[in-house]
């Protein structure tokens, strides 16, 4: 009776995981995944009983389970930042449109930057007036189809209004659900569902 997988085996495994693994041929054994685009390592460990048969060659495994939870804590995210050319602008848009509340808690001078720190429920939304990297043109006029912050909020037909008399532009989900798409004047999407 073997106790240990097959280096055959683990390079099935990391196949029809199709990711890039490090694979151990230990058992338990691990597997370093490497997440696309973000280059982090997350360890995953399996635990495998193999039988084998000398005279019918035959592999008996259990199915191959994840025994480590990921866990440090998460409880939700403080705050997103978002980057803008002129801070004056996109407060007069986040505060005298969207009426989002500064944070005057939060450290305005003590960065190298201009900035300010607007609450969002109990979330914040952090403006930043840096040069931005991303082109302001040539975007999805649909904001879900572009990287975005979701905010959630009560009643999508009162924000539709309000971008209505502001003249606005925004587009509705396409999936049919309650949201809105629109832009921040640094052309930044941002998506509003409604709970």
């Amino acid at each position: 009776m073997a106790s240990l997988l097959s280096p055959s085996a683990a390079i099935s495994l990391r196949h029809k995981l199709n990711r890039s693994s490090a694979v151990s041929a230990n058992t338990p054994f691990k597997i370093c995944h490497t997440f696309p685009g973000n280059g982090r390592c997350q360890r995953l460990s399996f635990k495998t009983k193999a039988a084998g048969s000398v005279e019918g060659n035959v592999l008996d495994k259990e199915s191959a389970s994840i025994s480590d939870k990921i866990d440090y804590g998460v409880v939700g995210i403080h705050h997103v930042g978002i980057l803008c050319e002129n801070l004056e602008r996109s407060l007069e848009f986040y505060q005298n449109i969207l009426g989002l509340e500064i944070n005057e808690a939060r450290p305005h001078d003590k960065l190298p930057y201009r900035g300010a720190w607007l609450w969002v429920g109990s979330e914040m939304i952090h403006l930043m007036e840096l040069p931005n990297p991303d082109p302001l043109i040539g975007r999805p006029e649909h904001g879900g189809r572009d990287r975005h912050a979701c905010i959630s909020i009560r009643d999508v037909s009162k924000l539709q209004a309000i971008l209505d008399k502001a003249g606005i532009p925004y587009t509705l989900s396409r999936s049919g659900r309650p949201a809105i798409f629109t832009r921040d004047p640094d052309a930044n999407a941002l998506e509003f569902t409604q709970v």
